[in-house]
This record gives structure tokens, C-alpha cells and sequence, in this order.
């Protein structure tokens, strides 16, 4: 158990994705990631239409990564 603890502290943050630049709620990203992670034709319709609704009602808000603006 020790031996995965240490190689999951010593691995750097992964990457977000780039729909975070668009999505910018923490609610809406894990909103995101629950229909991302469905397959089928209808699940790829309601996140396409969930991605439009959530970048028109998030584009005029800061990002909310937790990274550091540099």
C-alpha cells in the first residue's frame, strides 16, 4: 500500500482538460466528467448540449482552476 502512496505523490498534476477553459464551475466540471463518462449516441448529444448551455452561462466568469494565473 505504501509503495502506491508513494508513486501517486511523486507523479506531477495531470493536465486539465481543455473544455476547463470553457467550463468554469467547479459543479459544471463534475457535471462534465458524469456525462463524458457515457457512451451511446444520446449520451453524446446531452453533453454536446451540455457543454453549449455551460459555456454561454460560464464565459463571463474567472476561471475557478485553483491554479495560479501566470
Amino acid at each position: 500500500m505504501d509503495a502506491i502512496l508513494e508513486l501517486c505523490q511523486g507523479r506531477e498534476a495531470m493536465p486539465q482538460p481543455t473544455i476547463y477553459r470553457w467550463i468554469k464551475t467547479e459543479c459544471g466540471r463534475a457535471k462534465y466528467a458524469e456525462l463524458a463518462a457515457r457512451r451511446g449516441v444520446v449520451a453524446r448529444l446531452r453533453l454536446a448540449w451540455f457543454v453549449l448551455i455551460a459555456a454561454l452561462r460560464d464565459w463571463h466568469l474567472p476561471d475557478q482552476s485553483g491554479g495560479s494565473a501566470s
